[in-house]
């Protein structure tokens, strides 16, 4: 529905009108100020005051050019998804020469008001179609384009009553939202020690010894450390290249967007030349242990399951196959250990790593217990890790849900849905209790 039909079907907007956002807002270029906090802008959060590790590109050096931004002024991220990266901010402030700082003329706009307007669904739906259409980056959106689009304008008084009314409702959601993760980061503290117990042998009665390993400490006296080639086949899949998407005899493979933590993803699977000579080499049998080599994530694995019949991977994969009766299982767990406590950025002596190379991988040393202890262990973490599941689903379910209603809320105050002076907002997070 446009936002005339929103506005027009629904007996709440006396006194409302349709406006182009030229008649209410100006653009401020004022820099030279580098000495003041650094601001950002997100889609979730609005403007926040950034710091230096927040994941987000590193600020200049030079922050003279940063624009200056006053409390009240409305911050956006024209650039790239997602889309609605736009709030007001409540500091002083400077942030990025791409970013637009708008004024808001305080004789037809409350500043509040259109926070939680520009971020509302069909603003926010807006920007996407415009951004679409700006050549050459398909999502910038000119100021000019941006300044035409039309808004609903209550009365001022009515703006801060909507303003208020909003404030207070989404940070309630908000509140249920930040206590929603932090459940999910303590399912995640409490599952990784269990996966840490086990590859240690903590909780298995007898003597103890040292594992030689500053990451792992005392194990049961009985278990072996070893390498992982003493165990396990450690093989590179195939090299692609331009000749080999195409061929007679073109075979599905994985490659490392495929391979997440103990999942690998079949919905979106390439296509290469596999002819019959390499395709025992290369081909993936139930079983086998995938490790990503590079991407994203370094050292990321999972079991293939053999969902498709006929498979193979890539280059930039690990395949990890049992010599014997050794569980690849058990080494899936013991890498997420490893992972986890950053084993092999230790061991090279960096911050990052780029690469998990055979070299690094096929010598690094882990504990093994007999098989069988493999397997009760494995089968005990297998259980908890699906009982984990369904308990971080269902926080994910609710984290959902809390966003999608929040968004709902703010959309249908700022089209005037309903009247805020009369609305409890008790009903927009039924089924999500604290």
């Amino acid at each position: 529905m446009s936002l005339e039909g929103a506005i027009a079907a629904n007996g709440n907007t006396r006194g409302w009108s349709i406006i182009a956002l030229r008649s209410l807002i100006s653009q401020s270029k004022a820099d030279n100020r580098p000495n003041l906090p650094l601001l950002g802008v997100n889609l979730h959060s609005g403007v926040t005051q950034r710091s230096t590790n927040d994941g987000r590109p590193a600020a200049s050096e030079d922050l003279t050019a940063y624009k200056v931004v006053a409390p009240g002024n409305i911050i956006m991220n024209r650039l790239g998804k997602p889309h609605g990266s736009v709030g007001m901010s409540p500091w002083d402030g400077i942030t990025s020469p791409a970013y637009w700082v708008m004024e808001i003329n305080p004789q037809l706009g409350e500043p509040r008001f259109f926070h939680h307007l520009l971020r509302s669904r069909h603003l926010v739906a807006e920007y996407e179609r415009l951004g679409k259409n700006q050549p050459p980056n398909q999502f910038d959106i000119s100021w000019d384009a941006f300044r035409a689009i039309e808004i609903p304008l209550p009365p001022l008084e009515e703006q801060r009553r909507i303003a208020h009314f909003l404030d207070a409702e989404t940070a309630r959601i908000d509140r249920l939202r930040e206590l929603r993760k932090q459940q999910s980061e303590l399912l995640d503290e409490a599952s990784f020690r269990q996966i840490y117990d086990a590859v240690r042998g903590a909780h298995v009665e007898g003597n103890r010894k040292d594992s030689g390993l500053k990451w792992l400490g005392a194990i049961p006296a009985d278990w072996r450390v070893g390498g992982v080639s003493h165990y396990f086949e450690v093989e590179l899949g195939k090299m692609l290249n331009q000749e080999r998407t195409q061929g007679e005899h073109m075979r599905p493979y994985l490659r490392v967007a495929n391979v997440q933590w103990d999942r690998i993803d079949v919905s979106d699977l390439a296509m290469m030349d596999f002819p019959p000579e390499e395709q025992a080499r290369y081909r993936l049998k139930p079983g086998d242990l995938l490790v990503n080599e590079g991407g994203s994530w370094p050292g990321r694995a999972a079991i293939w399951d053999g969902v498709v019949p006929e498979i193979y991977y890539q280059k930039a994969l690990h395949r990890i196959r049992a010599r014997g009766a050794e569980l690849p299982r058990w080494l899936y767990y013991c890498l997420v250990v490893a992972e986890r406590l950053r084993v092999f950025q230790i061991q090279g002596n960096t911050s990052t790593i780029t690469h998990l190379t055979r070299e690094q991988l096929r010598p690094q040393r882990f504990p093994f217990p007999e098989p069988d202890v493999q397997g009760d262990l494995v089968a005990q973490l297998d259980r908890a890790a699906s009982r984990d599941l369904e308990i971080r689903q269902l926080l994910d379910g609710q984290l959902a849900l809390l966003t999608e209603r929040r968004q709902a809320l703010i959309t249908a105050a700022v089209t005037g849905q309903f009247d805020v002076s009369t609305a409890s907002g008790r009903n927009v997070t039924d089924g999500v209790t604290a």
